[in-house]
């Protein structure tokens, strides 16, 4: 039932009126309700799911005639603030998702009650005080004077305010005109100490900086109030203006030390003293511990810095190069060291380094940064005095000469990795971290000497993600006065000015570009805009979108490069034609060919190609780009590439390889997939049983070691520790690897991975298995499904609507035939998803010499890949489904946007055009919001994905898509109403803790999603209901609890409990494990955990890994196995090369001595305990190879 309530005052918020009614409602026993608000509306909407008690309230409170007669006939007449709240009973039918919502909020809390699951006590959370006048006491650094603890402060200026302590995080209101607003998370505390009741004050010690904000006066609210009653309404698609603007500091003087001083005190009531300590008790707050500190004063932050910067730049530290003075500069800037401690520490190793490898040192103090402790309660304070930083250097500087002796830089074993220096740009600081390894792109391939001339600056939060669009609140401040000024200005490290350079169209959206400082090259001094000119002429081009992206095609990650001669190119002409509505189409879009001759060259220089011959590759070419095949009909050194191929003029004369048909890649199936499929005829079941075999296949992989280990080998975990192999080696000797803790997390970590990316991605694996060799017609009973890029038929054998498709890897061989269904990721629109027809081509036909693609036909009205999401033949990857039971019944006519042109400026581009558009494009990139909601609403509508707001949803994305290439945004004014109610298989999941053991917390089931001290400026939580669509039964079909007690119980099945875990730990490679920990994780004061670097993978806390984490995932992964691989290689050889037998079995044998009877338990980290799996792999090997012979 839905409820209407009148004569509420406009200024009232949603959060205030939901306030009022709730003791109102509880006393119906109307638990669970919503409430709609409009803003300066003196209106609002109550649903209830029970129409009996809604019907009950209304006989109480109801109004069933109108004006001041029916008032007065109320049985119990309601108030608020001395003013008549009128209620009545809705002429809408109520919203049916806002009661399917509130059904499952009811239901899920009578499971609680059973279950005795947590449930936040509304009651108990009213019975603690939560808001607090304060005071802002001091802004600065913890430090020691003598022992004792004490706050450096650099900021004298005192304002008075509130505390209130939300649901995730402090918000802090400090009073004044304007009203200025901080956000501490509560991930980002590391200490939170209240003073003596005699001295209350509070202190918040964060490894991040707040989130600032300018409260904005609600002008608005006049405006609307003088139209309405002049009879007028604000326009159709008018925004209302932010409540909040995102600023980066307090004031000028708290801006010069935002980014480092971290440490915020406030003053508070000696009454609200007890009430602040009683917060602990409340689930998911920070600790709190009682600790007296005082207050002192130092040279100012700002002075400090700059004589630090001038001594970076000194003569008399000339012997230091940029490398070292990168790291130190980091020191400081990245918060591990007050500037004053660096400068001294910097004194001492000019006198104890004098001889020192420069890169060994460098390395040194890197890796020092990771140890040096906090400033805090925990940490003595001769921890942190310059003797022992100074000693602490010295160790790891003996560590990383020991470790160069065993292992080659990256960058010397492989041509195609550079070591890249790094910053992250937020709304407060600029933070330091690298070198890492790149794959080179051509300018950096160009410049391989000057590599350290080179910054990659990303733009993100606080947090280390990218900046998220939030209601309510202005980001402009942020992006056209801090990042722009930034991007127009320049990035200085070490004396070294960087300034920007361009970005490539993936590093665009991941708001990241690169810097460059100026070097001498050639006897010249080469200047950012001197690098762009030789790359190309991008005089003629007139839009801003347009040039960054030609000029970023050469900031492409390439993995090696071919010089071809000049006279070996060809321009062949477009296949082009007029459809049926006289409109030009191009089949050739992005693709050309190449002789076996210049294959051969491109197998020689690209290391994979020594195992795998690919016919086609994605490339880069002077100023060309798109995908070459190989046409054997072509003889000697020939490229051939078409015009539309070719979007720039330059003179390299070198192919660069972007990617290459190796092999097909495995194919997963996606939610937006899915609910198309759903949508054009195929059946639940299809897609029901799909997953039911991807989660037995999981849960099998805990019955025995022997799949444990399989498991792990086709996941590619601790391969370079040879753990699959150690696994079922210790079956066959009679020991478990689940005796061990450690190897048992490692497994469940596993595990846990892939069945969060079933249930919260729906990302099901589809392949029955088909080892075929030759051509081959479709066989009855198996499934595969391929991913490939695409190319077009130069023969013309191929008529419309079919495609050829030839799959090979090193033992089988199939050409597919039979009618097939091929589509393209992202596919959003239901016209998306296609049939063709595979069919095989003669024995004699060029065709026959390509694999690993897929090659359309280029006749007929239209080419196909355009009809699959926009697809073109410029390197795009097409899904090719073979298998009945996926099969959709209906088709849908492919979608055929028009192509908007690029923005034209009517000039030349500028370096200040191009930082304008990596702006804008920051700012108005809806993307992922858009896909979003196109989701939901393809749940909620009942045409699914041919619902009209679906169809301009999609629309809406396609431009999203072109953003990049034409610089035009999505028009949000357009895009669908919709409420804050989503499917039930969009709510996150129980948060992962990874402690002394793995385990999933029980979700918090809560009364209500809001209460009266939660901060009135965070946006409500949404609502889900139960989806009965396809994506929400296999969102319910997966029981993750469930599942993962039972993994637990079966690999714990023979564990003893007071057994001594095998598993200890060794010192070198903690520390690189550490490293590890906190290079990898998303912001540079957190750190991941032992487990999730051993497994190479990134847990998603609350659900699937998002994209930044598959990334990081990635590059830890590699990084992991380089460590793994030089430690195996320390305990094989020791100081020697060549070494026997029986000396390599006595070295592992001491290794794994030390490892388990020689523990240490390291500051923040607790105890590693991986080492000793490194070295029982070793010792077992070694052991088999001395048995044997």
């Amino acid at each position: 039932m839905e409820v209407f309530v009148r004569n509420l005052h406009d200024e009232a918020t949603e959060r205030q009126i939901k306030q009022y009614f709730k003791p109102i409602l509880a006393n119906l026993n109307i638990d669970v309700f919503h409430c709609q608000k409009p803003r300066n509306k003196g209106f609002a909407k109550i649903t209830i799911s029970d129409p009996v008690l809604g019907q009950k309230f209304l006989d109480l409170h109801g109004q069933t005639t109108s004006g001041r007669d029916g008032f007065n006939r109320v049985k119990r007449k309601l108030y608020r603030y001395h003013k008549p709240v009128n209620c009545s009973k809705s002429y809408n039918t109520p919203d049916v998702f806002i009661l399917k919502a509130l059904e499952r909020e009811k239901t899920e809390m009578s499971l609680a009650e059973q279950r005795r699951l947590p449930k936040f006590s509304q009651t108990a959370k009213q019975r603690l005080q939560r808001k607090f006048d304060c005071c802002l006491n001091a802004v600065g650094l913890m430090d020691y004077s003598g022992n004792d603890l004490v706050i450096v402060n650099h900021y004298q200026v005192r304002r008075e305010g509130s505390l209130t302590f939300g649901g995730r995080s402090v918000l802090v209101e400090l009073r004044g005109d304007p009203v200025q607003q901080m956000e501490i998370p509560y991930h980002s505390i590391q200490s939170l100490l209240v003073g003596k009741s005699t001295d209350p004050h509070i202190t918040f010690s964060l490894a991040e900086a707040p989130r600032f904000f300018i409260k904005e006066p609600s002008t608005e609210d006049i405006l609307v109030q003088a139209m309405r009653k002049l009879g007028l309404q604000l326009a159709k698609g008018h925004q209302k203006p932010p409540e909040r603007r995102r600023t980066t500091a307090i004031d000028p003087t708290h801006q010069v030390i935002v980014a480092s001083c971290l440490c915020y005190s406030f003053r508070v009531n000696p009454e609200d003293f007890q009430a602040i300590s009683a917060l602990k008790r409340l689930p998911g707050y920070p600790d709190i511990m009682q600790w007296h500190v005082d207050f002192i004063t130092k040279a100012a932050f700002s002075v400090q810095i700059s004589e630090l910067n001038t001594a970076l730049s000194a003569a008399r530290y000339r012997t230091f190069p940029f490398e070292v003075k990168f790291q130190l500069q980091r020191l400081a800037q990245n918060g591990y060291l007050p500037p004053y401690r660096v400068s001294e520490l910097m004194q001492a190793m000019k006198k104890t380094f004098v001889h020192a490898d420069n890169s060994i040192l460098a390395g040194a103090v890197r890796r020092f940064s990771n140890q040096i402790p906090y400033a805090g309660p925990d940490t003595e304070a001769s921890e942190l005095s310059l003797n022992a930083l100074h000693k602490l250097l010295i160790e790891n500087y003996h560590h990383v000469l020991r470790e160069k002796q065993y292992s080659k830089d990256i960058t010397q074993q492989y041509e195609h990795i550079a070591s890249i220096y790094k910053a992250i740009v937020t709304p407060t600081g600029i933070y330091l971290s690298g070198p890492e390894p790149e794959v080179k792109n051509r300018v950096l391939r160009h410049y391989s000497a000057f590599s350290s001339y080179f910054l990659q600056a990303s733009f993100l939060d606080e947090d280390g993600e990218p900046m998220r669009y939030t209601r309510g609140v202005s980001l402009t401040a942020i992006y056209h006065e801090r990042f722009k000024r930034i991007l127009a200005g320049n990035i200085t490290v070490a004396g070294r000015p960087y300034e920007f350079l361009g970005f490539s169209h993936s590093s665009l959206r991941a708001q990241t570009c690169w810097f460059m400082a100026p070097f001498t090259w050639n006897g010249e001094l080469r200047y950012a805009r001197a690098v762009i000119k030789d790359l190309g002429d991008f005089s003629a081009i007139r839009s801003p979108a347009k040039c960054a992206a030609r000029i970023g095609q050469a900031f492409s990650q390439t993995f090696s490069s071919v010089d071809i001669p000049r006279e070996a190119f060809q321009l062949l002409p477009e296949v082009e034609r007029l459809d049926a509505l006289g409109i030009h189409r191009v089949f050739s879009d992005g693709v050309g060919t190449c002789s076996k001759a210049i294959l051969e060259k491109i197998w020689s220089a690209y290391a994979q190609s020594r195992t795998w011959k690919p016919t086609v590759c994605q490339i880069r070419y002077a100023g060309a780009k798109g995908m070459i095949s190989l046409d054997d009909r072509l003889r000697g050194e020939v490229l051939c590439l078409r015009p539309s191929m070719i979007k720039f003029e330059a003179t390299s004369t070198q192919i660069e390889i972007c990617s290459a048909g190796f092999k097909p890649l495995p194919f997963y199936l996606n939610r937006q997939l899915i609910k198309i499929l759903e949508d054009l005829g195929v059946p639940d079941q299809a897609f029901l049983d799909l997953q039911d075999e991807a989660v037995e296949q999981l849960r099998v992989t805990a019955e025995n070691p022997i799949n444990a280990g399989y498991y792990l080998q086709r996941n590619l975990v601790g391969k370079s520790a040879r753990l699959p192999w150690l696994i079922r080696k210790l079956s066959y000797i009679g020991m478990s690897f689940s005796d061990d803790s450690f190897l048992r997390d490692t497994h469940e970590l596993a595990v846990l991975i892939q069945l969060r990316e079933l249930k919260y991605r729906s990302r099901i694996y589809v392949d029955r298995g088909m080892t075929l060799l030759g051509r081959s017609a479709k066989p009855q009973s198996q499934v595969k499904v391929n991913v490939l890029q695409g190319i077009m038929d130069e023969t013309e054998y191929l008529e419309e609507g079919q495609i050829y498709c030839s799959v090979q890897n090193e033992k089988t061989g199939l050409v597919l035939t039979g009618r097939v269904v091929i589509t393209r990721c992202p596919a959003l629109h239901p016209g998306d998803v296609q049939y063709v027809d595979a069919v095989d081509v003669p024995l004699d036909s060029p065709l026959r010499s390509v694999h690993n693609c897929v090659v359309f036909s280029c006749k007929g009205g239209r080419d196909l890949p355009s009809q699959l999401s926009g697809g073109d033949l410029d390197g795009d990857l097409y899904n090719v489904i073979y298998d009945d039971s996926l099969m959709p019944t209906k088709l849908s006519e492919p979608a055929d946007y028009p192509t908007a042109p690029a923005i034209n400026i009517g000039r030349s581009v500028t370096t200040s055009d191009m930082t304008d558009f990596f702006v804008q494009f920051m700012e108005n990139d809806q993307l992922g919001r858009l896909s979003t909601l196109h989701q939901t609403l393809a749940d909620q509508k009942e045409q699914g994905v041919f619902d009209p707001d679906c169809l301009l949803l999609a629309e809406m994305c396609s431009t999203a898509v072109d953003f990049s290439k034409t610089g035009i945004p999505v028009d949000l004014t357009q895009i669908p109403k919709s409420s804050n109610v989503r499917p039930d298989f969009q709510a996150p999941g129980p948060r992962v803790l990874i402690e002394e053991a793995i385990k999933l917390e029980e979700m918090e089931i809560q009364e209500d999603d809001e209460d009266e001290d939660e901060p009135a400026e965070t946006a409500p939580a949404p609502r889900y209901y139960r989806s009965e669509k396809i994506l929400g039964k296999l969102y319910r079909a997966i029981d993750e609890h469930d599942f993962f007690t039972e993994i637990q119980r079966q690999s714990r099945s023979a564990w003893n409990p007071q057994s001594l875990s095998l598993a200890e730990k060794v010192w070198e490679y903690e520390d690189n494990i550490i490293d590890t920990m906190l290079e990898n994780s998303s912001h540079p004061t957190h750190f991941v955990s032992e487990v999730e670097v051993f497994a190479g993978t990134l847990i998603g806390k609350y659900g699937a890994q998002t994209k930044r984490q598959r990334e990081f995932s990635s590059s830890m992964k590699e990084k992991q196995d380089r460590d793994v691989a030089y430690t195996v290689q320390c305990i094989l050889q020791g100081e020697e090369q060549d070494v026997s037998k029986e000396e390599a079995l006595e070295r592992s044998i001491a290794c794994l001595d030390v490892a388990v009877h020689e523990p240490r338990t390291r500051r923040r980290f607790g105890r590693l305990v991986s080492f000793t799996w490194v070295a029982a792999a070793v010792c077992l090997k070694e052991v088999e190879k001395f048995v044997g012979g």
